[in-house]
């Protein structure tokens, strides 16, 4: 089942949005749920309390502009798709018959074998790997971290073949997914936290890390995922 909550403070292009996941409800006879809220104040209400999937939100909110560059700014809230309005039924169909494709792909994860156990931790969960005296941190999205004993070798070839990590410091290695803000000396990730940035490879992990941006904004706005006011 795919919980979806909707959000505009329009109330016509509410209901507009609201048919057409109605619509493809139908036509697809897929199992979903739906909740339409007319600001954020409630929508953020309501998912303290209920977990949620997918997020249709109105670019246009208070203290906002709307424009077709916000397919760019949506990269930072990890938006999978940007959409202008009006939406048409062919292309929020698009949309959705691909995030249903994604959520029936198993994630791809890597394995973490320790003394006692072996578990897996998908590689989008990660925000960055530290090694510190002969333990490997891995620092999640969620807060949570997970550790074990090795060194930052026994990981570093397998998560470099990802595109979206790159080794920031002898003792870092960093998913360019979440990383919020960088500077000369240091990163910040989605959640707050502070990665050093060694003085050498500074250069070389700024030219990475916006060409990775605008790699993500090229894909997004070609896509024309999200939504936007008219």
């Amino acid at each position: 089942m795919l919980r979806i909550a909707i959000c505009d403070d329009n109330s016509r292009d509410l209901s507009h949005i609201t048919s057409l996941v109605e619509s493809y409800k139908k036509n697809k006879k897929t199992d979903i749920v739906y909740m339409s809220f007319h600001n954020a104040i409630d929508l953020l209400e309501s998912l303290k309390k209920k977990e949620c999937d997918l997020l249709l939100l109105d670019v246009l909110m208070p203290g906002l502009t709307s424009s077709p560059e916000y397919a760019v700014e949506s990269y930072n809230v990890r938006a999978h798709h940007y959409l202008l309005k009006p939406a048409t039924e062919d292309k929020f169909f698009s949309i959705l018959d691909k995030l249903f494709d994604k959520l029936k792909k198993p994630e791809e994860s890597i394995v973490i074998k320790t003394s006692s156990s072996v578990f897996t931790v998908p590689y989008i969960n990660i925000e960055y790997v530290e090694v510190y005296a002969k333990t490997v941190y891995f620092y999640l999205t969620d807060n949570d971290v997970k550790k074990v004993s090795g060194s930052l070798a026994d990981f570093e070839l397998t998560l470099l073949k990802k595109p979206e990590f790159i080794k920031v410091h002898r003792s870092y290695l960093v998913n360019l997914h979440w990383v919020q803000q960088l500077n000369q000396k240091e990163l910040i990730t989605l959640t707050g936290r502070k990665v050093p940035i060694a003085r050498t490879v500074y250069t070389q992990i700024r030219t990475a890390y916006t060409q990775f941006l605008f790699k993500e904004a090229d894909e997004l706005t070609n896509t024309k995922g999200g939504i936007n006011r008219d």
